[in-house]
């Protein structure tokens, strides 16, 4: 048998188990996209749509051992352009300055920073001096000081204020998370402070979409008012997706126990409302004797299921996990309504082309990652079980066994993602989950469901008491769990292709039919080894100048024990460690070949420096007595973005956030020129404490 036949047989033998393989295509095209490092034009993505229609067209009329493939490269090329069409319909003015001065729009998001301040997104932005088409079209700040003894915000407000702006900041460090490319999407042109009290200048200004978000923050505040605290806040995030009311302590128990995806409306509270709601009404719909004779009432709840997650869509307020979980919904109960399987791999991988169609950027965060890894885990999983004719026990015992192995499941696939992006491994989260979440579906959101068929009548109060006994429970279990003993453990980051290989070889072995599957084991494992063996910067320095970390064997050391904290705490995070930044600073060595000066008094005292050394300035220093060693000052810092030296000695090599992302069409260094920097004579080896 030749090449081309055995080829012909593989994929006759996938036949009826090709769709799967689509929004991986298309996920691919969009990760080509992002992964760039020069901007493509917008000759070269028609191009690229040409030659996707080309193959799409070809595969209609080739042998089927080569439509599969031509099909696929399709789905690649389609994934590349939406990916830049997108990118392009957001574009707005960037400031690429440091701004104070008045700042006046309207009011049209509202949460909390990660210090616990109110922050505020505004649109219809004007700023003193600056041109419209200068101006960001949204722009974010955080209430510090006196801004609290202001006018209240609330939706739809015009306000004005004196605040500091500045450009959205790049990765802390090379190949870190790029906060320029989120604020891109977010269309976000400029975040910063104000110290200054909101002054309120013209009436809320409603549209529609304001015109929702007023309702959520009066549900928010309602529900606030009833339940105060953090059961209050945890409420109003499960409820309408607010999620400024809970506490930073609530919020570090939630995660420290892996509970924290609790809060955000996501697949599962989407789920378990439709579910319930659809339960409901083939309920009320069985005892009406009419409706269960004669009419579809399967079809019927399904639609009232769906009208009923459309609610919880716009309540929620649209945000893309809450778009993902509405669209993963919608595509089960359409399922019903056409007679097809609502639960099935096919309808997971609809639901995903949808996602990546309306938001390319999404498949870059971990939320659209964790939730169809999970999805895609427990469908497969509990397919498999299903083929096999698997029982989960006595029949009495299966819903208990189904929740603990949902659970199990959905942990073990979300666990990678999760550890790659937030450095963390909640130990006892199983547990935690195992407590929480059938509460969830069993209480809590039928308590919400109940609060809102009340709420005309004045009587919501009955269901959110209900409500909150529920989540009082989940937060107790949280504030239990994460005070045990190594609840919480950390783990370095990985290198850039550990999850997308780790990704491929789950996909192939759910996906792909026959032995060969398990050939995805084998590359998950290599993605496992990958991630293990991977090296943590030695010398890391912070885009201002204002920090430098150095690798000792004690870990990494800071120069500062306060100052630039979260770049301090993301840089200990990514090392895998969980000690704060002043137990960092104590390790600093007496003789590094890095000198940091920060201050005015440090650039005054400085008298030099020996070749081979590395200077990091947070302000400007003209010149060095010694042109053997690096100057690096927060003017030419600005253009490379945050720096890291890779390995010792004569194997060393500087790296930067702008070698690693390239000159895009978010990143703030598109408008300088590209400064050389290397490393010459420089013996990085760092004194061993």
């Amino acid at each position: 048998m030749g090449l081309g036949q055995s080829i012909r047989d593989t994929f006759l033998y996938q036949r009826g188990h090709l769709f799967g393989w689509l929004p991986v295509g298309m996920a691919i095209g969009i990760a080509v996209f992002f992964g760039l490092r020069f901007e493509p034009s917008v000759v070269l993505i028609g191009a690229v749509l040409v030659a996707g229609g080309a193959a799409a067209l070809l595969a209609r009329y080739v042998d089927e051992r080569v439509s599969p493939l031509l099909v696929f490269a399709a789905m690649i090329a389609l994934g590349f352009v939406l990916a830049g069409w997108r990118a392009h319909g957001v574009a707005g003015p960037v400031i690429d300055w440091r701004y104070y001065g008045p700042v006046e729009g309207r009011v049209v998001g509202m949460d909390r920073s990660g210090s616990d301040a109110v922050r505020l997104t505004l649109d219809q932005v004007k700023l003193d001096r600056v041109s419209p088409e200068d101006t960001p079209t949204r722009v974010r700040i955080s209430l510090h000081g006196d801004a609290s003894l202001g006018i209240a915000p609330s939706p739809g407000l015009r306000v004005m204020t004196t605040a500091h702006l500045s450009p959205p900041g790049g990765p802390v460090e090379p190949g870190g998370f790029d906060f320029q490319r989120h604020a891109w999407f977010a269309e976000l042109g400029a975040v910063g402070y104000t110290r200054v009290p909101l002054v309120a200048i013209s009436a809320p200004q409603f549209d529609l979409r304001q015109m929702v978000f007023g309702i959520r923050m009066s549900v928010s505040a309602r529900v606030q008012e009833v339940l105060p605290g953090d059961v209050g806040g945890f409420a109003a995030a499960v409820t309408t997706g607010d999620r400024s009311g809970i506490s930073q302590d609530g919020l570090d128990d939630l995660r420290a126990s892996n509970t924290a995806h609790l809060l955000a409306i996501s697949g599962l509270h989407m789920g378990l409302l439709s579910g319930f709601v659809f339960g409901l009404l083939r309920l009320i719909f069985a005892l009406i004797p009419l409706i269960a004779l004669h009419w579809p009432a399967r079809k019927m709840a399904a639609v009232g299921a769906l009208i009923a997650a459309s609610v919880y869509l716009a309540l929620s307020g649209g945000n893309v996990a809450t778009e993902r979980a509405f669209v993963m919904v919608a595509v089960a109960l359409c399922a019903i309504l056409i007679d097809r399987r609502a639960i099935s791999l096919r309808a997971v991988a609809i639901a995903a082309l949808i996602v990546l169609s309306l938001r390319p950027e999404a498949l870059m965060g971990p939320g659209f990652q964790m939730s169809f890894a999970a999805t895609t885990a427990l469908v497969a999983v509990f397919g498999w079980m299903r083929d096999a004719e698997w029982q989960l026990g006595p029949k009495w015992a299966q819903p208990v066994v189904g929740v603990m192995l949902s659970s199990a499941i959905a942990g073990l696939a979300t666990a990678p993602i999760g550890a790659a992006h937030f450095n963390a491994i909640a130990h006892y989260g199983l547990i935690a989950n195992l407590a929480s979440v059938p509460l969830m579906g069993v209480l809590v959101i039928p308590a919400a469901v109940l609060a809102l068929a009340l709420a005309p009548f004045g009587a919501e109060a009955v269901g959110l008491w209900l409500m909150g006994a529920g989540l009082q429970w989940i937060l107790w279990v949280a504030d239990y769990v994460s005070s045990l003993e190594g609840a919480r453990g950390y783990v370095p980051e990985p290198g850039a292709w550990v999850l997308p290989v780790m990704a491929m070889g789950a996909l192939f072995v759910i996906l792909w039919q026959g032995r060969v599957r398990f050939a995805g084991v084998a590359a998950m494992a290599g993605a496992v080894m990958l991630w293990q063996s991977g090296a943590r910067p030695t010398v890391l320095i912070a885009d201002t100048g204002g920090l430098v970390g150095v690798m000792t064997d004690e870990g990494r050391a800071l120069s500062k024990p306060k100052g630039a904290g979260f770049v301090a705490r993301n840089w200990l995070e990514n090392d895998g460690e969980g000690i704060d930044q002043e137990a960092a600073a104590a390790r600093w060595p007496d003789d590094v070949p890095v000198i940091h000066l920060s201050g005015k008094r440090a650039l005054a005292s400085f008298d030099g420096c020996a070749p081979g050394q590395i200077v990091v300035v947070n302000g400007t220093l003209e010149n060095t007595e010694n042109g053997a060693c690096l100057l690096l000052d927060a003017k030419l810092l600005r253009k490379t973005g945050s720096v890291a030296v890779l390995g010792q000695g004569a194997d060393a090599k500087l790296v930067t956030a702008r070698d690693v992302t390239g000159d895009r069409m978010w990143s703030g260094w598109r408008r300088y020129a590209a400064p050389a920097l290397a490393l010459s004579q420089t013996d990085l080896t760092l004194a061993q404490k």
